[in-house]
């Protein structure tokens, strides 16, 4: 049986461990308010911009800007890895490493990486990954769309003179509270943006008709304007989904944790009632004993 002071200090500690993920519980909840509401506010954006140079690529061609050129030998490819600064935040850090370990083990080409943030970073040079950039504080604090035009550029030019044939990124998208999924997405070349409304419409004559785009000047100089901004919006997206899915995994981890921590103070104390109780008995017994021992 624990002696009764021992039991007393477990008790203490996990009253102060469940302060403390009490109080991160609430700190998250209150940057998630903030992060989600930025993130629900550019997704329209992001949607319609996609949607628009969608429509200009699909007129001008492949010929029309090298970011739309897929490359006939892929030799070397940059990888954006998203993750969070911090930990306690369950497997949210772990499910986009995995998701990144996947894919450096599915690729033949050479595989470097852009991390924005600490966790990614340090796996990485764990396992001893090229790191072409980094970008700490970002995820999951404050930050502004030059934070993704500033990695954007640099990636479009490594794209432009040769240096990667290709450009992904992972990100944690943000489903809801107890969903976040880690995305897979390919950056540079860009794509087809083929929407899936056209696919479904194809399927459904009653489907409403998606007008054309009319633009001056003609798509082909629009398109070299517009084709670097869309990867500054994907990567900046990408960060806000990311930022909001780490404040909800961590509201959730601390959430369980001081689930945990009540669960451990209501059997730490059973156990503590019960090893009061035997030393009481005992006390008795002794004094007991003792009053007999006296009569005889």
């Amino acid at each position: 049986m624990a002696r009764l002071k021992d039991v007393q200090i477990k008790i203490s500690a996990v009253k102060k461990t469940k302060q403390i993920t009490k109080a991160m519980n609430m700190v998250a909840a209150s940057k998630l308010r903030g992060a989600q509401t930025m993130m629900e506010g550019f997704r329209p954006y992001a949607g319609k911009f996609a949607e628009v140079l969608g429509s200009l690529a699909e007129k001008a061609g492949e010929e029309a800007s090298p970011l739309l050129v897929p490359r006939e030998e892929v030799k070397k490819i940059n990888f954006v890895l998203c993750t969070s600064d911090r930990g306690l935040c369950g497997g949210f850090n772990t499910n986009l490493i995995a998701k990144a370990n996947a894919f450096v083990k599915e690729e033949n080409a050479e595989v470097v990486f852009t991390n924005f943030g600490k966790k990614g970073r340090d796996w990485c040079r764990k396992d001893a990954f090229t790191i072409t950039d980094e970008y700490l504080g970002v995820v999951g604090g404050k930050f502004d769309f030059s934070a993704a035009s500033n990695a954007g550029k640099k990636l479009i030019d490594g794209f432009l003179d040769g240096t990667y044939d290709e450009v992904y990124i992972v990100y944690s998208q943000f489903v809801s509270m107890a969903r976040q999924v880690p995305i897979l997405q390919k950056l540079l070349p860009i794509p087809p943006m083929e929407s899936e409304d056209k696919e479904i419409a194809e399927e459904d004559i009653n489907m409403p008709f998606l007008a054309e785009h009319i633009c001056e000047p003609s798509a082909d100089e629009l398109l070299g304007e517009m084709l670097p901004k869309n990867v500054y919006v994907q990567i900046y997206s990408a960060l806000l989904e990311t930022s909001t899915s780490e404040h909800a995994a961590r509201m959730a981890a601390m959430d369980n944790a001081t689930k945990a921590c009540n669960d451990m103070i209501d059997n730490l104390t059973l156990a503590y009632n019960k090893a009061r109780q035997a030393a009481i008995t005992a006390d008795l017994m002794d004094i007991v004993g003792g009053a007999e021992a006296l009569k005889g």
